[in-house]
């Protein structure tokens, strides 16, 4: 059986769910196990306080012997029957919770607020047994109330003196269900300021989660969108990690569309070469000596017009290889620019009378630089073949050549549909290539890819610029600066 798949948003949020949840669970189960015991420590702070204030006032009844008709019984019968009714933080208080006795030094209780066990021997007891022999004396005890013994009072002892000599004990008794409210509205609060903080975290934890994978899941559906071929839009991201994954796999891209530009590259300069070596084959094949001297001269002229192709197309190659490894130029001759730009429409005169396109030349007279002729020459002559290649028909090819500050600047606009967007950050690779529309000469075929790196090339060494952009009002704008 196929185990189940867990996404990693998934795995990620369950992470953080148990993360926060344990944290919570955790930090909670002891804020509210600590409240009990704080507040009776609290309490036991305030009771001891209580019962060495009531020790001094009690010190002379019990002294004379009068513990039961003195000020002292007097004043907690006062005690007893006052209207306590008080608000505190909200929880309301109706009655006296403190139960008062007195023992003489042998633990027996001569004095009890509640009259329930005068006379009787409390001398075990831990609050009377310790205050008498000079010591803290403290206990808590279950009380029984309506028949539950779950309930406790917290007894606190103080010693009764005559001057440093003990006479006997006082202690203060306080139940503890007196406390519960506080306890349990302290937990309460806690608990819901607790559960609302956790709904809170896991919001959180869920709004990270999913801006977290959501960028794993566009770099995923980057991955498959190049493995099928697909044109897809590098992925970006805030998160520095993954930016750079994205930089990665956008860098990997590019390498696998180079080494499959260059594949498609010698496919296509094969096919170039097979051509011309085809025909050279097929003419000489067909040349015999019993053939009409007018017929074999046309063969051999085909096989001399190709050869000459042929010898061409691998110097451009090897051009461009060589001139890849060039640091300055080597032929650097005053030239005019103009003069240059007109040959090279002159040479292009039968193309663009084929199919009616007009080169509009907006020239300065003036624009002389130093640099390679045969190279400009070459270069300006590949940005024509393009503009002239993605012209529709009947179209206006339009060139402008003037100073621009200290540089002359040549610019070439054609009218054809512009760079697919795809392809823009690709153009000046070497060996990619666009196929050429089905208007042009050379309709659905490739070049070589190594025009515009070749042009590219060639204005880096007069130490210029070139730019080949979408026009705002349609086609492409080359732009040489030197």
């Amino acid at each position: 059986m196929r185990k189940p798949k867990i996404n990693i948003s998934l795995k990620i949020f369950l992470g953080y769910f148990l993360l926060v949840g344990l944290t919570a669970w955790f930090v909670l189960t002891i804020v509210v196990d600590e409240i009990k015991p704080g507040v009776r420590q609290t309490t036991e702070n305030g009771l001891v306080d209580t019962a060495n204030v009531l020790a001094e006032l009690a010190a002379n009844d019990v002294k004379n012997g009068n513990i039961q008709t003195g000020n002292f019984a007097q004043a907690i019968r006062n005690y007893q029957s006052r209207n306590t009714a008080a608000s505190i933080w909200g929880i309301d208080k109706k009655s006296t919770d403190y139960r008062i006795y007195i023992t003489n030094t042998r633990g027996i209780v001569i004095f009890d607020s509640d009259n329930i066990s005068l006379g009787q021997d409390y001398s075990r007891w831990n609050d009377v047994y310790l205050t008498l022999r000079g010591k803290y004396g403290a206990r808590s005890s279950p009380a029984i109330v309506a028949g539950d013994n779950d309930d406790t009072i917290m007894y606190i002892a103080a010693p009764i003196k005559d001057r440093k000599q003990i006479i006997g004990s006082l202690t203060v008794a306080k139940p503890n269900r007196a406390l519960l409210p506080f306890i349990e509205r302290a937990q309460l609060k806690i608990t819901r300021w607790g559960i609302l903080l956790v709904v809170l975290s896991l919001a959180i934890g869920a709004l990270f989660t999913w801006r977290f994978t959501r960028a794993i899941h566009r770099l995923r559906d980057y991955a498959i969108a190049v493995s099928q071929g697909k044109n897809a839009t590098n992925p970006t991201s805030s998160n520095d990690e993954l930016a750079e994954l994205a930089s990665a796999m956008q860098t990997m891209r590019n390498e696998l569309d180079g080494k499959q530009h260059v594949q498609d590259a010698i496919h296509q300069i094969t096919h170039e070469l097979k051509s011309p070596i085809t025909a050279i084959q097929a003419a000489s094949e067909l040349i015999t000596p019993e053939m009409p001297a007018a017929d074999r001269q046309h063969f051999l002229n085909n096989i001399q017009t190709q050869s000459q192709r042929l010898q061409q197309m691998i110097q451009n190659i090897l051009g461009l290889a060589a001139l890849e490894h060039q640091q300055q130029l080597m032929h650097r001759v005053p030239l005019n620019i103009k003069s240059l730009v007109e040959t090279q429409l002159q040479s292009l005169k039968d193309k663009t009378t084929k199919r009616n396109i007009h080169f509009i030349l907006n020239a300065d007279e003036n624009c002389i630089i130093e640099g390679d002729t045969f190279l400009l020459g070459q270069a300006i002559n590949n940005l024509l073949e393009n503009a002239l290649d993605f012209s529709p028909n009947n179209s206006t090819v339009t060139l402008k050549l003037d100073h621009v500050q200290h540089n002359v600047k040549l610019s070439i606009q054609d009218q054809g549909a512009g760079i697919p967007e795809f392809a823009i950050d690709k153009i000046f690779d070497k060996f990619y290539s666009l196929p050429r529309p089905d208007f042009s000469l050379n309709a659905g075929q490739k070049s070589t890819g190594l025009g515009l790196n070749f042009v590219q090339e060639v204005v880096l060494l007069h130490g210029g610029t070139l730019s080949v952009t979408n026009s705002e009002g349609g086609g492409v704008e080359a732009v040489i600066t030197l």
